[in-house]
């Protein structure tokens, strides 16, 4: 019987971790898969007022929030919320999400995605951005990569107006 080794002890100190810009929030890398064995990788993002996170789906994870601060709505399949500092929902994949500052104040939330691997979309996303070479074909080319498909559902209208979102496109 073989055994493989344990990922290596990793700790992340408050506010540590990297950091980028992802288009309407931000991100705050935390655990990567490597430092997990691959199980999970874990971001947290800040939303500032007025941030929209256009509807998507996952094809190869799923995510399970965490709300730290703020007001942050939530849209996935048929159902919608918002939640404050201390809720948690979960977002399988293969359903349609969105995300969005549901308050008045910045929000911020911690984004743990199983299996790893979607972190480096991230990266890559907030590596363009900080290059100022993000453009529509190399974003759909960089989504295709990752499993990541992107929708215009009928319900996105009223929640951009309801909570005078800034929408931006994938």
């Amino acid at each position: 019987m073989t055994t493989s080794d344990p990922p290596p002890l990793t700790v992340v100190q408050p506010g540590g971790g990297p950091t980028g810009e992802l288009g309407s929030i931000g991100v705050q890398f935390k655990l990567w898969g490597q430092d997990t064995g691959g199980s999970i990788s874990v971001v947290e993002h800040p939303f500032p007022v007025g941030a929209l996170v256009p509807p998507h789906l996952h094809t190869r994870e799923d995510e399970y929030s965490i709300v730290t601060a703020g007001e942050i709505g939530f849209r996935s399949g048929d159902r919608e919320v918002v939640l404050g500092a201390g809720g948690y929902i979960t977002k399988p994949r293969g359903e349609l999400h969105a995300m969005w500052n549901a308050g008045t104040e910045p929000a911020r939330m911690i984004e743990i995605i199983s299996p790893a691997g979607f972190e480096h979309f991230f990266r890559e996303v907030s590596e363009m951005v900080a290059a100022g070479t993000a453009d529509p074909d190399e974003g759909a080319r960089l989504a295709d990569r990752y499993g990541l498909e992107f929708g215009e559902p009928d319900w996105l209208p009223s929640i951009i107006e309801r909570y005078g979102l800034t929408p931006l496109r994938p």
